[in-house]
């Protein structure tokens, strides 16, 4: 099967986490990544949410592998800050290895937040939001091929 955006969006959150259980570490991603807010998956409403998340709160994520740390592009003029550690861990989902984007250490704002994601084809990362250990949402990454 062919993994796209398209076909994300259309997943349920059951199939969001097989999905995500599938899918490949890898390097630690470098540079910019388009990002989508996965907040109501399975749905008709999950269209209208990620565009208006998109476009008034968070676009995407700028790596910086060497250093081993993110900033978050966030509201309307995409600034780039809540900065991140990046990496390897085993998953709180399925105690496999994946890559963990860290705030507990870095920001005060989202210092109970805890992303992890995983390669689902090239240049394309699902990603898992927790708030401490409560799974909250999903996520996407696009990266430039």
């Amino acid at each position: 099967m062919l993994v796209t955006m398209e076909r994300i969006l259309k997943m349920s959150g059951k199939e969001l986490d097989e999905l995500f259980r599938h899918g490949e570490v890898g390097q630690i991603p470098d540079g910019e990544a388009e990002g989508t807010a996965i907040i109501a998956p399975g749905t008709p409403l999950e269209g209208p949410i990620a565009k208006f998340v998109h476009w008034f709160a968070w676009q995407g994520k700028v790596f910086d592998a060497k250093a081993a740390k993110l900033r978050n592009k966030i509201l309307p003029l995409g600034l780039h800050a809540i900065v991140a550690d990046i990496y390897r861990e085993n998953s709180w989902f399925d105690s496999q290895e994946c890559i963990v984007l860290d705030y507990s250490k870095s920001s005060l704002i989202a210092q109970h937040i805890r992303d992890e994601i995983r390669r689902v084809a090239p240049g394309l990362y699902l990603g898992v939001v927790y708030w401490d250990r409560a799974k909250l949402i999903n996520f996407t990454l696009q990266f430039p091929v």
